[in-house]
């Protein structure tokens, strides 16, 4: 029935989203004239669709998961090109001062830490073992 799918989300800028996908994230980043971007998923085939929206309001939920083998490497790294990781009051998982609710310690899940792109939709990095 389908030939194929994917995802999308919006932003409030194209070019700041562009250079923080590109730029600080280091994904391959496309243009799609009058379109918007397509965002190259590692590991994957998968591309996302990133659209610019005037009254974009964003994401209240996570909309891409990265999979890290060293997660602690990855929020330093991260750190280091200005990404700030989000706090959130779980008290089921708590988040250490560098902002990893540690999973793999606790039986309930993978290692991961929240950060936002610069339209405020979230985003994670996560180790799975």
């Amino acid at each position: 029935m389908f030939n194929a799918a994917f995802s999308g989300f919006s932003v409030k800028n194209l070019e700041e989203a562009e250079k923080f996908y590109a730029g600080v994230l280091g994904l391959k980043v496309t243009k799609e004239k009058g379109m918007g971007l397509q965002l190259y998923l590692p590991g994957s085939k998968a591309v996302v669709f990133v659209y610019d929206k005037p009254n974009h309001t964003p994401a209240s939920y996570t909309v891409l998961n990265f999979i890290v083998e060293d997660i602690d490497k990855a929020v330093e790294e991260l750190g280091k090109k200005g990404v700030k990781f989000e706090k959130y009051n779980m008290k089921e998982m708590p988040q250490d001062t560098k902002g990893i609710a540690r999973g793999i310690k606790a039986g309930m899940g993978p290692d991961i830490a929240w950060f936002t792109d610069p339209s405020g939709n979230i985003f994670s990095i996560l180790q799975e073992k």
